[in-house]
Order: C-alpha cells, then sequence, then structure tokens
C-alpha cells in the first residue's frame, strides 16, 4: 500500500483518493449514527489525519462535527486542502494540546481514529498516547481509519497505548496485522472500501499473504454435479476414535458429512465402533479389531481407502504404538489426499519425510505444533514465521490453529477471517478435520481445502455463537454448516 500511494501521488492522483476516502467513511458513520448527534475526529499530522478531515467535511452538513488535531502539523498538501475544506464546511477544531483531558475532550459521543495509519512506527508519539488510550471501543463507539492507531498494519504488534476500535474501515486493500494476533482484538469489525485506486497498480504488487471474503470462499467451494451419486459426491474415508475418545470420530464423521459428504466411511477401533454406530446413522462404520497383526489392520484400511476420495485421520486416535504402526503405514503407502489431526500428528513428529510429495495438510494447535516443528513453543508475535519456515522446511501444507488461523504451503501466507472464541470448545477441531477431508474428497488441493474449511468453520462458529450466545459445542457448529453459507 504505501508503494501504491506514492505511485498515486506521483501521477497527481492523491487528492481524489483522500476525498473518496474520506466519502466512504462517511458513508460507515451514517450507517452507525443517527443524524444530528455528535462526531469528533482526532486527526494526526499525516495523511490519516487528512483522511479525518475529508470524513468530516462529507458529515458536517448532518452532524456536529469537532476535529482534534495539531494546528502546527502541516503534512502534505492534500492533507492541508482537507483540513481546510473541513473548515470550510462548519467543522469545529480543537488543538490538540488545548484538549488536556481527552477522555473528557471525547465524551461519549461517536469518535474517529485519525491519528496513525501504516505509515506509523510504533511506539506512538507522546503527545497522541492519551487520545489513544481514550479511543477506546469498551467506553463508547470508535471507527478507525486504515487501521487502529497503534498497532503494526503488516505484524499485528501492538503497542501500550492502542486504540481499540468498534469497526475499522481500511482502504484499498485488507493489512494483514489486522487479522494476526494481537491487534485482531483491536480491530472489531473489518469493512474494506474501494477508493478509486486502479485495480491494475493493485495487483502489480507482490502479495505475502492472502484472505477470503464470501465470495472467494462461494467460488472454492465444489458444486455438486446433477448427475452425481454417494461416492462421486465426495467419499471421505475418517480414521479416527478410541474406547476413551470415540466422541472425537463422531464429531469429525458427522463435520465431513454436514460438509456434503455423500458417502463417509470411518475405520475406528473395535472398542470404539459400538459407541460410533449409537451417534451414526448415515455413515459406515467399520471395526479395526484389536487382535489382528499390524499388517492385516493396515491393509483392511487401504482397502476401504480405495473406494474413499481423501483421508481424515487422527482425531481421537490412541496413542500407543501398534497406532502409531498403523497411521504410519497407512500415510507411507495411500495415494489419496489426506488431513492429519490430532494422534495422528503425534505419530508423525519424528517420520515427517513419510509424508514428502504427499497431498496433505496438517492441522495442528500451538501445543501440536511445538512438538511437530521440533522448535518448542511459539512465543508470540513470531507465529507467521515459524509456520513459514516449517513449511518451507518440510515441504507440507500446513494449517496452524488459533484465534488467527494461518494456512501456508510455501507460496503465499492465507490467514483466515472468520471465527470466533466459542470455537474454543472440545471437539471443534474434529469437526474442522472432517469438512477439509470432504472438500479434498471433493477435489480441492490441500490448500484450498484447508482455507476453505477453517473460513466455512468459522463461519459456522460465528452463527453458532448467534443461535446459543454462551455454550455453544462442537455440535451446534455441525448444526450450523448449512445455514451459515454466504448467500450467493
Amino acid at each position: 500500500m504505501r508503494a501504491v500511494d506514492e505511485a498515486v501521488a506521483a501521477k497527481g492522483g492523491s487528492a481524489d483518493l483522500m476525498r473518496n476516502a474520506g466519502m466512504r467513511i462517511a458513508d460507515q458513520v451514517r450507517s452507525m449514527v443517527p443524524q444530528g448527534a455528535q462526531v469528533i475526529a482526532v486527526a494526526g499530522p499525516g495523511n490519516n489525519g487528512g483522511d479525518a478531515f475529508a470524513a468530516l467535511a462529507e458529515l458536517s452538513g448532518q452532524y456536529r462535527c469537532t476535529a482534534i488535531a495539531d494546528p502546527s502539523a502541516q503534512g502534505s498538501d492534500d492533507r492541508l486542502a482537507a483540513r481546510g475544506r473541513a473548515a470550510r464546511t462548519g467543522v469545529n477544531f480543537v488543538a490538540l494540546e488545548e484538549a488536556t483531558d481527552p477522555r473528557q475532550a471525547l465524551g461519549d459521543v461517536f469518535a474517529i481514529d485519525g491519528m496513525f495509519g501504516t505509515g506509523a512506527r510504533l511506539p506512538l508519539p507522546e503527545a497522541y498516547r492519551p487520545f489513544a488510550r481514550a479511543l477506546d471501543c469498551r467506553r463508547r463507539t470508535v471507527l478507525a481509519i486504515d487501521v487502529p492507531s497503534g498497532i503494526d498494519a503488516l505484524t499485528g504488534a501492538v503497542s501500550d497505548d492502542a486504540v481499540r476500535a468498534t469497526v475499522t474501515v481500511t482502504l484499498a486493500a485488507l493489512k494483514p496485522g489486522l487479522l494476526l494476533e494481537p491487534a485482531r482484538e483491536y480491530a472489531g469489525d473489518i469493512l474494506c472500501v474501494d477508493i478509486g485506486i486502479d485495480s491494475k497498480l493493485l495487483s502489480a504488487q507482490p502479495r505475502e499473504f492472502a484472505a477470503l471474503d464470501d465470495a472467494s470462499f462461494l467460488a472454492l467451494l465444489p458444486k455438486r454435479p446433477a448427475n452425481s451419486d454417494k461416492r462421486s459426491a465426495g467419499a471421505p474415508l475418517i480414521v479416527a476414535g478410541s474406547a476413551q475418545f470415540p466422541g472425537a470420530a463422531v464429531l469429525c464423521s458427522l463435520g465431513a458429512a454436514r460438509a456434503g459428504a455423500g458417502y463417509v466411511t470411518v475405520a475406528t477401533p473395535a472398542a470404539a465402533a459400538t459407541a460410533l454406530r449409537t451417534h451414526l446413522v448415515e455413515q459406515v462404520v467399520v471395526d479395526i479389531p484389536p487382535d489382528e497383526a499390524c499388517e492385516s489392520a493396515l491393509e483392511l484400511v487401504l482397502d476401504i481407502g480405495q473406494r474413499s476420495g481423501a483421508i481424515g485421520i487422527g482425531p481421537g486416535l490412541g496413542l500407543d504404538e501398534r497406532t502409531g504402526i498403523i497411521v504410519r503405514g497407512v500415510l507411507a503407502k495411500t495415494t489419496l489426499p489426506a488431513v492429519i489431526d490430532a494422534s495422528a500428528l503425534f505419530h508423525l513428529s519424528k517420520h515427517l519425510d513419510i509424508l514428502k510429495d504427499k497431498a496433505c495438510v496438517l492441522t495442528p494447535h500451538a501445543g501440536e505444533f511445538a512438538r511437530l516443528s521440533g522448535k518448542g513453543t511459539i512465543a508470540p508475535g513470531t507465529r507467521v514465521d515459524r509456520l513459514r519456515e516449517f513449511v518451507e522446511r518440510t515441504g507440507i501444507t500446513t494449517l496452524l490453529k488459533g484465534s488467527d488461523t494461518l494456512i501456508y504451503d510455501g507460496t503465499t501466507m492465507h490467514i483466515n477471517p472468520t471465527g470466533t472464541s466459542a470455537l474454543a470448545t472440545a471437539g471443534t477441531g474434529d469437526v474442522l478435520t472432517g469438512i477439509i477431508a470432504t472438500l479434498l474428497s471433493q477435489g480441492l488441493s490441500p490448500v484450498d481445502a484447508a482455507c476453505a474449511g477453517a473460513y466455512w468453520h468459522g463461519l459456522a462458529g460465528q452463527a453458532a455463537q448467534r443461535t446459543q450466545r454462551i455454550g455453544v459445542i462442537a455440535r451446534d457448529v455441525i448444526s450450523e454448516l448449512g445455514t451459515a453459507l454466504p448467500r450467493e
């Protein structure tokens, strides 16, 4: 975005972009605040402050508008022009140094954070820190322009005095820091708006990060042909469960079915089979006998796989060596795409070479990743770097779970924008494995299946939270998979 801004400015078009940004910000304010209300913006010394002035100029005929700004800050010619336009339209100006008590100056009114954008360096300048602390969505409604002041737009790092926004109107393109922790918590709802930048200029920039939206998610989602039969519609094989954790296999299988699979087969240890058959009606449960040699059990699973389109392996499996031999044997000998989770990650932690050149995706949470990577606990702020290093070293597409779920295939770092803390409950990871297994069986690549699966899983979690409000469980997420799909 910095390169794009410089290119636009070199062609003399940045004044139009600032005015367009002001209009888009004003549109969002109108959707949140009744006419006649008071709106206060804190404007910084750069173009972010100019965007705030441009927004107030658009709003001043319908709202009582005030700008708190440093009168000595000149900034660019575009910022000065936007300030002059705001003054001519009746915006009231208060000098930054005169607002000695920022909380009192802001009152309880709707506030706009226009202090610092993508060009900011942390920490914030001392004069603006009290205003950043006062711009807190826990006390008032706050709209941040582009990024909340005090966060790093690239890394998601947060200063001690960062703004907590109700909504962030980000300009032209989504900034990765808005989706990464800890900044994700500060951004609130995120709206990306078009401000008139030539799409060719944007697309010419190198992209290291990507995120789905509803339209791109639906474009990825396989469509069931009219002449489908139950297997061609998606036939994942789920290898999961144990006497201790039969529920993981149930949740994984139901997640696969609700994600659109036409024929779900579950291979599970005999000790778990009765419990699975109690809860699974439409899915086929196959026993893995406990008394057969590992080779015979392995051949049984591989034989079932010949009639399947993908494998989901790991949820609820035992940690014993016999199970490990079967898990590693299946993954070494199968040609099917696979999603590998939970106990299967444990059994593979020192045998990742088995997956060389395989079409697969690993789905660890942070603790599992620490073991799998061999590099220990993930330090705050290092998730992107740690995942990038692991995938580039192993060549295995990996989905790193978390409130900022990351998917990396060695090319682009995908950040999942959906989800909710309601998903922090037992079994939801098993549901995700089932969803991805179905998408793999329907022909998606590992990275596309992981991205689409995480996005859909997050939407279902959000829908479940709206319905349940508190006490969301994994089965609620499964129930919402159909209803959570965006409308085309």
